[in-house]
């Protein structure tokens, strides 16, 4: 089914005799068989309204996120949460979405300065289980309407509700960047240096560490002179260790954006899960992995690993605390291991109340818990 309306795909979901597998772009895979009709989202489409000046943008959610970005760039602007492309990781194909994106709250390096997909969403139009069609939040950056659904469909895999439209805040694109390159840190060494410097003043937009190549790289982007100015302050903030500055436009982006889609995992087998947990505790997690490879983001807070398939990652952290997903697994560990990490009772009561109000038949990705 390929709904071309919002009224389209509102009449199907109600239509619909049992469950309903929900796509965006087809690029994006939680790791698991989601049973079901197909509802592909990819026909609802176009930017409906961008207003510059306002830093505000609405977009049916089946648009693909190139045509948004494209938008975004002729004005000088970018969506400043950075999201993932997984067709590397996961070796699929598609179109990635921009309803994709919220509803996996998809964020990049940069979260760790700006926030997240949904801290920057304004509004959204959804369909929920009932084939109800409701919308929540607005166009402006300040708006009262109640319950704060807006939040609670970003990242909610399609288990709440079919995403028709969303809104969403900007930001302007800087004018220059510069990563700075820490070679020969172990990963104790680098999350002590990204906790320093994402500390600092001098406004980290980026902080990883990248074992298989032995390098810890450090963003700053901003206005030419100020970028400069703060990059040459991180230097002699780590004189003890060898730092190069890295300023071309587009030497910068390839760095990141093979951050961005965990290029370092890529082109080898192996289960591969990420997993979030406090950036002092990154030394210890690594250690009790034992992972084939490992990256590190967010100053160590976001931590992908490759295991052997069928590994059981989640019982080698033991009681540190934090979540794993497993973002690409084996069919055999997709059969023994959930995706998402369990949650506790309480939260697990609140979550199963949530999908029992917004979808009571129990139709929308079944079997899928919200990310």
């Amino acid at each position: 089914m390929r709904p071309e309306t919002e009224a389209d795909l509102a009449e199907m979901i109600a239509a619909a005799k049992g469950p309903l597998h929900v796509q965006g772009g087809g690029t994006r895979s939680v790791g698991q068989p989601v049973t079901g009709d197909v509802v592909r989202t990819a026909g609802l489409t176009g930017i409906t309204l961008y207003e510059p000046g306002a830093l505000t943008l609405v977009v049916r959610a089946g648009t693909p996120l190139a045509e948004v970005e494209a938008a975004l760039e002729s004005e000088g602007q970018r969506l400043p949460f950075e999201p993932m492309d997984h067709r590397g990781l996961l070796g699929t194909g598609g179109t990635p979405t921009i309803g994709g994106v919220v509803a996996t709250n998809a964020s990049g390096p940069r979260r760790i300065q700006v926030g997240a997909c949904r801290d920057f969403m304004l509004g959204v139009r959804f369909v929920d289980g009932q084939g109800t069609i409701v919308k929540n939040g607005g166009r402006v950056m300040k708006n009262v309407t109640g319950y704060d659904l807006v939040k609670l469909l970003s990242g909610s895999w399609g288990t709440l509700g079919v995403l028709s439209e969303v809104s969403l805040k900007v930001l302007p694109k800087p004018a220059s960047a510069a990563t700075l390159i820490l070679s020969g840190l172990d990963i104790g060494q680098a999350v002590t240096v990204m906790s320093h410097a994402l500390g600092s003043p001098y406004e980290v937009s980026g902080a990883a560490h990248v074992p298989a190549a032995g390098q810890t790289l450090l963003r700053i982007e901003g206005f030419a002179k100020s970028v400069a100015y703060r990059a040459g302050k991180i230097r002699q903030m780590f004189t003890q260790h060898d730092v190069a500055v890295v300023d071309d436009a587009a030497a910068v982006t390839e760095i990141w954006t093979g951050i961005r889609d965990v290029a370092p995992l890529q082109d080898r087998p192996g289960d591969v899960w990420r997993i979030s947990v406090k950036p002092s505790d990154a030394v210890q997690v690594a250690a009790q992995l034992n992972a084939e490879a490992l990256l590190l983001d967010w100053g160590g807070g976001l931590i992908w690993a490759r295991m052997p398939e069928g590994t059981d990652l989640r019982a080698r952290l033991g009681g540190i605390a934090g979540h794993a997903t497993l973002v690409r697994g084996s069919d055999a560990s997709r059969a023994a291991l959930p995706v998402f990490h369990p949650e506790p009772a309480p939260l697990a009561r609140i979550s199963a109340g949530l999908r029992a109000r917004f979808d009571p038949r129990g139709i929308l990705n079944p079997g899928l818990m919200a990310g």
